[in-house]
């Protein structure tokens, strides 16, 4: 499913934003754009959620739930019921937003290519 694939590259794009600088050629051009997609954060962290849930079987779809949460940390109180717990869950995650992002990317983009 090639959507899930690209939802979980732009999810990857926009935790590892801080870190993309360091590609070499291209590494600077990555983080304008993942800054820029960070403006749309609340956005992908939902498809990426929603995607992740309807695909969980897969490396692609566990992944995409992570990334979602991460995204999603901030508004994730909201939920009535579990909520609050998830929205716990979700900044504990968010110390490793970067590295979460960094395998997100990667293994969106392997999926993409049809490696994964």
């Amino acid at each position: 499913m090639a959507i899930l694939e690209l939802v979980n590259i732009l999810a990857g794009l926009v935790l590892a934003a801080g870190a993309l600088s360091a590609v070499p050629t291209f590494g600077k051009s990555l983080e304008k754009m993942g800054k820029f997609l960070g403006g749309f954060q609340v956005i992908i962290g939902i498809f990426a959620l929603v995607l992740g849930i309807l695909n969980f079987a897969g490396l692609q779809g566990i992944l995409a739930i992570i990334a979602g949460l991460v995204l999603l940390a901030g508004v994730l109180h909201v939920i009535p019921g579990i909520g609050k717990s998830l929205g716990n869950f979700a900044k504990k995650l968010g110390a490793f937003q970067t590295t979460i992002g960094i395998i997100v990317l990667i293994v969106g983009i392997l999926g993409l290519l049809g490696v994964l």
